[in-house]
Parts: C-alpha cells; sequence; structure tokens
C-alpha cells in the first residue's frame, strides 16, 4: 500500500470530511471509495472505446434506435 499526500483548499477538505463523518467511514476510505468510483467509469470508458473502434457503425445506430423508441 502507497500514500498519497494531496493538497486540499480548507473548504473542501472541511466538506470531504463531513461526508465521510456522515457516511460513517475514515476520510482516508471515502477518498479510497472515490477513486475506486473514478477508475472504474475510466475502465468502463476505455472498455467502450475499445469496442467503438471495432464495431459496426450501422449495427450501432440500429441498436440506438431501438433503445431511442423504447424510452420514448
Amino acid at each position: 500500500m502507497r500514500t498519497l499526500t494531496i493538497r486540499l483548499p480548507d473548504d473542501k477538505h472541511y466538506r470531504l470530511k463531513e461526508l465521510a463523518q456522515a457516511r460513517g467511514i475514515s476520510l482516508n476510505k471515502l477518498i479510497e471509495e472515490l477513486s475506486t468510483i473514478a477508475l472504474a467509469e475510466f475502465d468502463a470508458e476505455s472498455r467502450f472505446k475499445a469496442m467503438v473502434a471495432q464495431g459496426n457503425p450501422e449495427k450501432g445506430l440500429k441498436i440506438l434506435s431501438k433503445l431511442d423508441s423504447i424510452t420514448k
């Protein structure tokens, strides 16, 4: 495990500390959870971009059109 030092404005630090307290976890755990979410989003975006590069545009547009008709 590594140590990471970050600099935050005092007000942001205070709000993050309040959020952690409201969730009943430490500030360290909160930052760990938030970084996990950010990495999951990055991984999903990367996978999507890789799929797009290999995909069939016509098939993708048909799927989107089908989704539009379902949600309307």
